[in-house]
């Protein structure tokens, strides 16, 4: 039996297409300690944002203070802790989980 092939064009195809595509991660994305996705889920548990973040960052630039905890690995790291905020996705460092933001606020 011979079975008729879809139109890749067809509206159907393309609508399913750019569906798996928006679904589809980075292939590059950004690896992160456990404890860094933990301090993450946090922040955005509380509502915090980047800028506070990058704050705490910053005056720790301007007090000329030695980081501590979550922020030495966030101030050596800080663009790639940035990506996996924007991106509210990560793979942990530890072991290859992939870990997405969207499931904390459902």
């Amino acid at each position: 039996m011979i079975k008729a092939i879809k139109d890749p064009l067809a509206p159907e195809c393309v609508l399913e297409a750019r569906k798996r595509y928006d679904a589809a991660l980075p292939d590059d994305l950004p690896v992160i300690p456990k404890e860094i996705g933990e301090y993450i889920k946090n922040l955005w548990k509380y509502h915090r944002d980047l800028v506070d973040v990058f704050g705490m960052v910053r005056d720790l630039g301007i007090t000329r203070t030695e980081p501590t905890g979550v922020l030495v690995w966030v101030t050596h790291n800080i663009d790639t802790f940035a990506r996996a905020w924007l991106l509210g996705v990560w793979r942990v460092e530890e072991n290859g989980e992939i870990v997405r933001l969207e499931a904390q606020h459902e």
